[in-house]
């Protein structure tokens, strides 16, 4: 089984301040978790951050957990590579992601030329221990009306072996592919996967909910997942309806006992 950590995007509304940022971790120990993805932490982003990444990394000693991965903007690795790397080597952290490539457009040629531009990044970042990767949601699925194959595919194939894959549990099962499939497919790929459920609601439809909650298949998630040589499951839930700590500590009590 891997690892378990808490997507601290989750409760983001809670890390605008030092002493919220260190609450959240306090709290995130305290339900069990051994490590975090620093993600939108409100005290460390903007252009005067309040919490630089050696306090980060203090306060993640001081609560025993452990940065596995961060979400970064694109525009930072590609213009400040070197301090980004320094960023990541401060907090322990040999992984680093983008939540999607929102600039490019969703077409096949926007993802080639992402995957142009990130050679570099991808280069620079692996020479200094450093792994990348790329966040789904699901219009990366979307389907390429010349071949007819979605869009997913081109960051598969073209951009192996290097271009790690932080694939995104609801949001693979949303654009109604298979999460089982697809981990086992990316073996060796998937240093950290994002798991969340999908649950349906009357009048919603499918929403976001505390894995364990909804009507994915975690048997098989999770057995791919570790076929798949996945280190950290980050629990993540972009809106919760509910407490989003409540939440945090049902996929946390729901994954420990599997």
């Amino acid at each position: 089984m891997a690892r378990l950590a808490a997507q601290l995007y989750t409760v983001r509304d809670f890390t605008g301040t030092e002493e919220g940022f260190a609450d959240v971790l306090r709290m995130c120990h305290g339900i069990g978790y051994e490590g975090v993805q620093l993600s939108a932490i409100g005290c460390m982003n903007g252009d005067a951050p309040t919490v630089n990444a050696a306090r980060a990394r203090e306060l993640l000693d001081e609560n025993g957990l452990v940065c596995c991965a961060t979400h970064r903007p694109w525009n930072r690795l590609v213009d400040n590579l070197d301090e980004e790397i320094e960023f990541h080597k401060t907090l322990g952290c040999d992984y680093v992601a983008i939540g999607g490539i929102w600039d490019y457009g969703q077409d096949a040629d926007a993802y080639r030329r992402f995957l142009k531009d990130a050679q570099p990044v991808i280069a620079g970042l692996k020479e200094a221990g450093i792994r990348f990767g790329y966040h789904n949601h699901s219009h990366e699925f979307i389907r390429d009306p010349e071949t007819g194959r979605p869009c997913y595919e081109i960051l598969i194939e073209e951009g192996a072996p290097d271009l790690m894959l932080e694939v995104d549990t609801y949001w693979v099962a949303h654009a109604g592919a298979d999460p089982a499939a697809l981990l086992r497919r990316l073996a060796g790929r998937v240093p950290v996967i994002h798991v969340k459920d999908m649950e349906v609601v009357p009048k919603e439809g499918g929403v976001m909910a505390p894995v364990g909650e909804g009507n994915l298949n975690w048997d098989a998630i999770l057995s791919a997942a570790n076929e798949a040589g996945v280190e950290w499951h980050a629990v993540e839930q972009d809106i919760c309806r509910r407490d989003p700590f409540d939440c945090l500590d049902s996929s946390y009590r729901f994954l420990s006992e599997r």
